[in-house]
């Protein structure tokens, strides 16, 4: 297979991951106009996503790509529901910028993020009131991205879930799949599992230690859908689709994954798109009360290419990424690519 890779770059409306600046790859599959409808949903996938972060090597980000590549070679499972429902992000920011994206959002469910650098517990606690403020009756979930000790965790989960009126759960407090389960049997906040699930060597831990309540997965860096979708069974676990801050193409998958799964109990993270200031497609995919409907279709938008310095960079880490896909079997001599700007589509 012939892929033609388009970089972008987008703004962020607040740090995110410690970065300001989104950018990745978008891959349009072959012989299809790059600016026609391109179908973003179905068996007949002519456009994904590639995206992973700067600080991840050369065989994490790999999975990524294949996630890409599968999407284009396999398209999506047969989904079992239109629309998804989705929490509002609240990134960790002050409490008048936490109640005002809480507020206008019209979620019924609230992931806010905390253990910020340079923040305070106070901080977090006063995040969370400010969004049960906004949201008198929503569920509100919070995002620890592993930072916490056991005893730390154990000592500030209880101020928290008061904050929140009761907290749906917390997501990854601690860095190890280990720690989550010592963790789950002395807290009653239900725990959930993200990079224990995503970035180990063997995600089927959780469900051998019984660490999590909920499993939040990530397609992308999965390697996909289709190996999302199997590891969402193997966990046995309630799933929460989740977006690894990605733009509208990237976002159609997630949605793709979340339409396949036999249930879905809580709402999933793929309303993320308002923490960009942009979009790679032309019409992006947001939220309407609370729902995101599973797209058709995805128009790229050219204003949001690269430069030709960050093209250049991309250009030098895919041909690191395709080797390795060689190397170790997963493609082989016959895929080749190209790489533009999503800026080129406008010449």
């Amino acid at each position: 297979m012939h892929v033609r890779f388009y970089t972008y770059s987008i703004p962020l409306t607040h740090q995110f991951r410690n970065i300001t600046q989104r950018s990745g790859l978008i891959a349009v599959a072959p012989d299809v106009d790059p600016l026609g409808p391109l179908v973003s949903r179905s068996s007949a996938v002519q456009v994904a996503e590639m995206s992973p972060f700067w600080d991840y090597g050369v065989p994490e980000s790999s999975r990524w790509v294949l996630a890409g590549l599968e999407a284009l070679r396999r398209g999506y499972p047969q989904p079992v529901r239109s629309r998804i429902p989705v929490n509002v992000t609240v990134p960790a920011v002050g409490p008048e910028e936490a109640e005002r994206i809480a507020a206008r959002s019209g979620a019924h469910t609230a992931k806010v993020k905390i253990a910020q650098e340079g923040q305070t517990h106070a901080d977090d606690v006063e995040r969370i009131e400010a969004v049960r403020s906004a949201l008198p009756s929503a569920a509100i979930r919070v995002d620890v991205n592993g930072k916490w000790s056991v005893e730390q965790a154990v000592q500030w989960l209880p101020d928290l879930d008061r904050a929140a009126g009761g907290l749906q759960y917390a997501e990854q407090p601690c860095a190890t799949t280990a720690e989550l389960a010592q963790l789950r049997r002395l807290v009653s906040v239900p725990i959930a599992a993200d990079e224990s699930i995503r970035r180990v060597a063997d995600p089927l831990e959780v469900r051998r230690l019984a660490a999590a309540d909920v499993a939040v997965i990530k397609n992308q860096p999965l390697g996909g859908v289709w190996r999302a979708l199997e590891l969402a069974d193997q966990l046995g676990l309630p799933t929460v689709v989740s977006s690894a801050l990605e733009t509208s193409v990237g976002l159609a998958a997630g949605l793709g994954f979340a339409a396949a799964l036999p249930r879905l109990d809580h709402a999933c993270g793929l309303g993320t798109l308002s923490l960009f200031d942009g979009d790679t497609a032309v019409s992006p995919i947001v939220p309407v009360d609370g729902f995101i409907g599973v797209p058709e279709t995805l128009t790229l938008n050219p204003a949001a290419g690269a430069d030709a310095a960050l093209t250049a960079r991309w250009a030098i880490r895919l041909t690191l990424i395709w080797a390795h896909l060689q190397a170790t079997g997963k493609i082989g001599p016959e895929d080749t690519y190209e790489l533009h700007s999503l800026r080129d589509l406008a010449q």
